[in-house]
């Protein structure tokens, strides 16, 4: 399968997500279980991964603020690199790997045993029944996630710019609030939202689209998690370009 047949593929598929979506016809239990499943139990791997973010940022950091005598400016300086670009995106990466790895092994193994096949001979629409919920929940959860993931990063490094340049507390979130604008929690949350999508409809199409038994499973997982951090990083750029 050739790029363009992957894009219109998952183009199409998109449209009948929201055609599904306006007027809300999903199943509301698979919803709930999906919430749970992609948000709540992926809290703690997201909430270590922002941690350790935010010690990277500041140890990355420390030559260039102590060397320009910046050190007062560390919030904003954090802030701004954690909200508006290595949150949304080294957490979306993450989620695609946890998330979207595993949304399209169930729904490829779902389609190579037939169980999709037999949602249609109940009259059961695959897309209402498996993937609306599966869009909503991701897109609902990274969202959360991330701006879970910006606060603890943004703690963490607080934390080590206290222990390695000995600005203290009150010094960093001055400088984090003086200078940080809406624009740029608007952004975040804009790109995290953009990027669950993604994430969603790439595992989805993947999945449904599985064949050749469960080699094709691993084959389907594989194309999800390329082709997804390949598009995180195309719309990172054009989000940034358009709106920051």
């Amino acid at each position: 399968m050739d790029i363009s047949s992957q894009v219109g593929g998952a183009a199409v598929l998109l449209w009948r997500i929201l055609v599904r979506l306006f007027p809300p016809r999903f199943d509301k239990n698979e919803f709930r279980k999906c919430l749970y499943s992609m948000g709540y139990q992926s809290l703690s791997i997201m909430i270590a991964t922002a941690f350790v973010v935010g010690v990277i940022l500041v140890i990355q950091a420390f030559v260039f603020v102590d060397r320009y005598g910046m050190r007062s400016q560390l919030g904003w300086g954090a802030g701004f690199v954690t909200i508006r670009e290595l949150g949304p995106v080294l957490l979306a990466l993450m989620f695609s790997g946890r998330v979207g790895a595993f949304t399209t092994a169930e729904l490829g193994t779902m389609t190579v045993t037939e169980q999709v096949d037999g949602l249609r001979c109940l009259a059961i629409d695959p897309i209402s029944y498996l993937v609306v919920p599966r869009f909503l929940a991701m897109v609902i959860s990274l969202t959360a996630l991330t701006m879970i993931g910006n606060a603890v990063a943004l703690v963490s490094a607080s934390v080590m710019g206290d222990i390695m340049m000995e600005v203290d507390s009150h010094t960093f979130w001055s400088s984090l609030f003086s200078m940080l604008k809406v624009g740029d929690i608007v952004l975040s949350v804009t790109k995290s939202a953009l990027f669950g999508a993604i994430i969603a409809v790439n595992s989805c199409f993947f999945g449904l689209g599985t064949s050749g038994g469960a080699p094709g499973v691993g084959v389907s997982v594989n194309k999800t998690v390329v082709s997804s951090a390949v598009a995180i990083f195309v719309v990172d750029f054009f989000s940034t370009f358009v709106l920051g």
